[in-house]
């Protein structure tokens, strides 16, 4: 109802009164904006919060990319400290409103696809059969004293197992912050894999049965005693001409890199049929997933070396498939 003039002039002071309590009424809080996880300031003060990382490790933030479901972006993020990291994977809901922190399958797909799509097993050293239906992929670091235990594990029981169902390929992660001359230990290895791939092997399991004689100022000498003892193979002056110029250097780098991709930090790491399996794994354990794996694959035929996906035989040239590097 509106007061005429009349009624005004009849109740002034109720007019008055009325005007000066609107007058002194605070303004109503304007809403407050919300967080928005598309909005990357905002996520990186929420991330590091959830897993605890203040500076000064550094937090990176992949841009929006359209996401594996309806409604949400996927957002990809990795915090690193030197020579450290671990990558993440979130989906944003298209408002910026909720984070799903997880593992998206596509029940039609391997679950273990987006990692078998990753690992190239072209020039990496292996043993086992070509086309075998289960693939190891092992991540590993010759200074490690828990990769020396699976190298033991795996040479001692997988062909001896498994004649013609399992190929191996052997992938260097060397931790360096942790283990001073891991990173050296793999040039070598590659120097000497440039040369002959099953000399390679003889390394591999000098190096693992030698590694508590082995420091930085004695390595190059251990290496070259392998040369000139274990393996006639290997020429002692082309070896010492790719360690002396770390030559396969790029090669170590080339897999390191691999393994931070597949979110490898630990070593050893393996992957069977892009299983991922972190730790020292005690032989039953393995043992229980390759025979799995191996029935499995009789239907499936999504994973291994037959599978037509992409962990497959390197293929140089003609019918060359062995895995050995040309000279």
């Amino acid at each position: 109802m509106r007061l005429s003039t009349s009624a005004m002039s009849r109740y002034p002071l109720v007019v008055l009164a009325t005007a000066a309590l609107l007058a002194q009424s605070p303004p109503k809080a304007a809403t407050a904006k919300k967080a928005s996880a598309l909005d990357k300031p905002a996520l990186e003060v929420y991330l590091r919060h959830l897993f605890v990382w203040p500076a000064p490790i550094e937090l990176h933030i992949d841009d929006p990319k359209p996401g594996p479901m309806a409604g949400y972006y996927e957002v990809n993020v990795q915090g690193v400290s030197g020579t450290q990291s671990q990558a993440e994977t979130f989906y944003v809901s298209e408002d910026g409103q909720k984070i799903i922190r997880g593992v998206v399958y596509d029940i039609n797909q391997n679950p273990f696809k987006e990692e078998l799509d990753k690992i190239k097993t072209d020039l990496q050293p292996s043993f086992g059969t070509p086309g075998a239906p289960v693939v190891i992929v092992e991540f590993s670091d010759f200074e490690c004293p828990y990769c020396r235990e699976m190298a033991k594990t795996l040479r001692d029981n997988l062909v001896k197992t498994y004649p013609t169902e399992v190929r191996a390929y052997f992938f260097d992660f060397p931790l360096e912050q942790l283990h001073p001359w891991a990173k050296s230990a793999a040039i070598a290895g590659r120097c000497i894999f440039r040369q002959s791939a099953s000399a390679f092997w003889d390394y591999h399991d000098f190096m693992f049965a030698s590694q508590g004689d082995i420091t930085g100022d004695n390595l190059k000498a251990k290496v070259l005693e392998f040369s000139k003892t274990k393996n006639k193979d290997v020429d002692e002056t082309q070896l010492t001409a790719c360690i002396d110029s770390n030559a396969t250097e790029a090669e170590v780098e080339k897999t390191r890199a691999l393994g931070h991709s597949l979110g490898v930090n630990e070593t050893p790491t393996i992957f069977i049929n892009g299983r991922r399996m972190a730790g020292a794994t005690p032989w039953a354990d393995l043992k229980f997933v390759i025979d799995y794996e191996i029935g499995y694959q009789k239907i499936a035929k999504n994973a291994g070396e037959d599978c037509g996906c992409n962990v497959s035989l390197p293929s140089f040239a003609g019918d060359n498939r062995s895995g050995t590097p040309h000279k």
